[in-house]
């Protein structure tokens, strides 16, 4: 495994980490944002449920085979504690060069603290059917 060269100070950061690596098709950079931890689970969009860093890693380099997936998140939602956090929200994306879509993935991330940062440790990504949800989220603004 590639040492870790960064720590991640909050989720956020690694999650931007994650699709910046993921945009560059960058398998060295983006498994290294994973959890040290055996029970990591990765769920593509209408795939199996993959555990463990080697399953993941090999799911991953055959998406890279096709180039850098270019995945914008949107409307995401957080569930932090100390030690962890859930962020939900919906990718729009796009392989390489292409137009993107009106498909759009909704997708769930988990991250926990670690010794060597925010490290990922769920990634869930499923297809939903029509538009993209509008954000139903209350605002935090008062008026």
């Amino acid at each position: 495994m590639p040492k870790i060269n960064r720590l991640f100070a909050s989720p956020e950061a690694t999650e931007n980490a994650f699709y910046d690596a993921i945009a560059r098709a960058d398998l060295d950079a983006l498994m290294t944002l994973w959890a040290d931890e055996d029970e990591i689970v990765c769920i593509h969009p209408g795939a199996a449920r993959l555990v463990g860093r080697a399953a993941i890693r090999a799911s991953w380099e055959a998406i890279f085979e096709r180039g850098g997936v270019h995945i914008h998140p949107t409307q995401r939602h957080v569930v932090m504690s100390s030690m962890s956090a859930v962020h939900n929200l919906i990718e729009e994306i796009r392989h390489g060069d292409q137009e993107p879509t009106q498909r759009h993935v909704l997708a769930t991330n988990i991250y926990l603290k670690t010794p060597a940062g925010w490290r990922i440790v769920v990634h869930h990504a499923s297809v939903a059917p029509g538009a993209a949800p509008v954000d139903t989220a209350p605002s935090s603004t008062l008026h």
